[in-house]
């Protein structure tokens, strides 16, 4: 290791798929009672869905929906003869939803890959920032694909490879960051599924933040870093990354990048 690498442990290296779903499910659940106050820039970027709903929607599947910021107003968006099921695999993010908002959603904890829902059940598919998470997804495209009713529509925020791009430069450590698939990988992987008319925007978001331990915290405190029990941080690391980090200031602050990745999913009618 040299002296200025690091592993940030914004991925982690699993040996099956069941270990890194614990990982992330333990990562966001400890995440949860700071993840609204934190997680600004992933609630901006979800504002970008909200122009592709569709004018009605009897059943809606929030995937990913964390603390339920989305599954509530998904709920006043469609009325009260709309059903809105929450999922997510953090336990902890669903106590929160559960909590803020007991009957306006249901609340479900499953894997993406693994839906617990009736094929042909839902109208739409709302995601904000989660599917990135996911090792397999052509397992979730699939699940999308069977769970949607004939002529229903699922809008998708994930994150491309550009996503971060700072950080792995302040920690010179790329290979710690969560492999992000490219526009391209995501199409293929939708139209695998099924889906004939699959459509992804590609959009470069730029957020700013006054200090490191700023940064860090809009990314840890939001899921983002799991723990990797041989990452050890000394007062060198640290000082190092804060450094290389502030070569990179604009009057703005500190910036963060993300690839932003929407899709619209149409499954035809039959």
């Amino acid at each position: 290791m040299t002296p200025c690498t690091v592993h940030t442990s914004i991925g982690l290296e699993a040996s099956t798929p069941s270990v890194w779903r614990r990982h992330v499910a333990r990562a966001f659940s400890r995440a949860s009672g700071q993840y609204t106050r934190l997680a600004q820039a992933q609630q901006q970027m979800g504002e970008a869905l909200w122009p592709l709903l569709p004018d009605r929607a009897d059943c809606v599947l929030d995937l990913g929906c964390g603390p339920g910021h989305w599954g509530r107003r998904l709920a006043s968006r469609f009325g009260p003869d709309c059903r809105v099921l929450g999922l997510d695999l953090a336990p902890g993010m669903l106590d929160i939803a559960r909590r803020e908002a007991p009957g306006s959603c249901d609340w479900l904890c499953a894997d993406a890959t693994a839906l617990p829902l009736a094929c042909g059940q839902v109208d739409l598919v709302f995601s904000n920032l989660a599917i990135q998470w996911c090792l397999d997804l052509d397992a979730v495209m699939a699940e999308l694909y069977r769970v949607l009713r004939p002529g229903g529509r699922a809008v998708i925020n994930s994150l491309g490879p550009a996503t971060l791009q700072e950080v792995g430069h302040a920690w010179s450590s790329p290979d710690a960051l969560l492999d992000f698939r490219s526009r391209d990988g995501h199409l293929a992987s939708a139209r695998l599924a099924g889906f004939l008319n699959a459509q992804c925007n590609d959009v470069a978001e730029r957020f700013f933040y006054p200090d490191l331990t700023a940064v860090m915290a809009s990314i840890k405190g939001v899921g983002a870093q799991t723990p990797r029990p041989a990452a050890r941080l000394t007062r060198s690391d640290l000082a190092c990354a804060k450094r290389r980090y502030e070569s990179l200031r604009e009057p703005a602050g500190l910036p963060v990048s993300y690839q932003r990745l929407t899709l619209v999913l149409d499954k035809e009618p039959t």
